[in-house]
């Protein structure tokens, strides 16, 4: 069992390493609840991720001082008139005592302790006007760190993309929860007349393991709409649904899971043929994770077998790898391959491409490789999700720009009888390992028939 005393050991493991690091002190953020429309009707609170890393608990309104492998905790002790309306919280010694802090101080005391901090930035404007204000710099989310703060994104970036073992519990258990909620998706779409009944289902069980979602599910019949957040479309029989639903341990950490499956509980010819060539790709992508390989070199990858794929049902024409360098694959797979995945599900795109891009590496302008979000070497224990696709994106296939471009290169009225598949996206989370990998979520099955025996269940 992870007791506290693991708990404080492993926060303490992170600040010494970070300590090796830096020379300077670093102030982290846990940053503080929105208003949904009036003061006291807030949002969910979710804390920063970095303060998460190295103070272990979801504490609002705080902040925490490293420096030197020493950690001191800013914030206030609850208000009397607070038990009222949410209990008896711990006071600020009880949290010090749980997290190994060295001190712990009133939050108002943290201006005497920051001179010649570094910091990065929280996503809520009030906290990080307050940074600005006390740092005498801008502190903006969505912005490059410069100077000392660049120094301690860096240092911290290559701490949190290499998960320890404490991660690695936690990973596991977001994992194994969002297994359990797809099953209950798929077994859900048995009686269900919207995709919302599906959705509840899923989230049903991550909030019955006191879990929270890691991000907006998407549970769709139009999965041609890659972030699609709307959950009223009735579900019909010929209709795939694509269901990308991932949880969120107690302490933030994050899963990520995608399967597509038919609504009737069988494919049809037309979309099995484009489902195996999307799990072919997947399937490919796992097998080639290792140390030291370029998760650049398994996107390519990914883009060859489904333009392979597509040739060898008539959709293309030409040579795949011929097609994969004109980015003829992106019309049908425009995303990336997939991304780092920890505390965020997109883990520490907060930076940026900091982490995801190994340095001195940037963006490519190509069409087919400017949405990649990883490129660096594989390292073991860097967590990556896989999740190739095929959509039909009326907004790219219905451009005259394209159809005028690659009017030879696609066979339009071949493409014509795929009508009935929108969208479909397999993922799971991988962990690369010191000879391999290891995928947390291969509890969920990913081949067709296997999609269609859940599904179907009794029935």
């Amino acid at each position: 069992m992870y007791t506290q005393s693991c708990l404080s050991e492993t926060l303490r493991h992170r600040r010494q390493k970070l300590a090796a690091l830096i020379d300077f002190p670093a102030v982290l953020w846990s940053g503080g609840s929105s208003p949904r429309n009036f003061a006291a009707n807030l949002f969910p609170f979710r804390a920063n991720s970095h303060f998460l890393y190295f103070a272990g608990f979801p504490l609002e309104n705080a902040a925490i001082r490293l420096e030197r492998g020493n950690l001191q905790l800013f914030i206030d002790d609850p208000h009397p008139s607070s038990a009222l309306w949410h209990g008896e919280t711990p006071t600020r010694e009880e949290i010090a005592a749980k997290i190994g802090a060295d001190d712990a101080r009133p939050l108002t005391e943290l201006k005497d302790y920051l001179e010649n901090v570094a910091t990065l930035a929280v996503q809520d404007a009030t906290t990080w006007t307050k940074q600005s204000q006390l740092l005498d710099r801008w502190i903006l989310p969505r912005q490059v760190p410069e100077g000392i703060d660049l120094q301690l994104a860096k240092a911290i970036i290559s701490l949190r993309i290499i998960h320890d073992e404490a991660a690695l519990v936690e990973l596991r258990k977001a994992a194994a929860v969002s297994v359990e909620a797809h099953q209950a998706g798929m077994a859900a779409t048995r009686k269900a007349k919207l995709e919302a009944e599906v959705r509840a289902a899923m989230e049903a069980v991550i909030m019955g393991y006191n879990m929270t979602t890691a991000y907006t599910s998407i549970v769709t019949v139009h999965g041609e709409v890659l972030h699609n957040g709307h959950y009223h479309h009735s579900l019909q029989p010929g209709d795939l649904l694509l269901a990308d639903v991932g949880a969120e341990t107690e302490t933030g950490w994050a899963a990520d899971i995608t399967r597509t499956w038919p609504v009737s509980g069988k494919f049809s010819s037309t979309q099995r043929d484009i489902y195996d060539i999307v799990l072919a790709a997947h399937d490919a992508c796992i097998e080639k994770i290792a140390p030291g390989v370029e998760y650049g070199d398994i996107h390519l990858l990914a883009a060859g077998i489904i333009a392979e794929g597509l040739v060898d049902l008539g959709i293309l024409r030409g040579k795949p790898e011929d097609l994969v360098k004109m980015d003829l694959h992106a019309l049908f797979f425009p995303h990336g391959i997939g991304h780092l995945l920890g505390l965020d599900v997109h883990d520490m795109e907060d930076l940026g491409d900091l982490a995801g891009y190994e340095e001195g590496r940037k963006r490519s302008d190509r069409f087919g490789l400017s949405y990649l979000r990883l490129n660096r070497p594989l390292k073991p224990g860097m967590l990556v999700t896989i999740e190739p696709g095929f959509y039909q994106v009326p907004g790219i296939l219905n451009d005259p720009k394209v159809r005028d471009q690659y009017q030879y290169l696609v066979n339009w009225e071949r493409l014509e009888q795929f009508a009935d598949v929108r969208g479909i996206r397999i993922e799971d989370d991988v962990l690369v390992t010191e000879s391999g990998s290891e995928v947390l979520t291969a509890a969920l099955p990913n081949k067709a028939e296997e999609i269609e025996n859940l599904v179907l269940g009794d029935r």
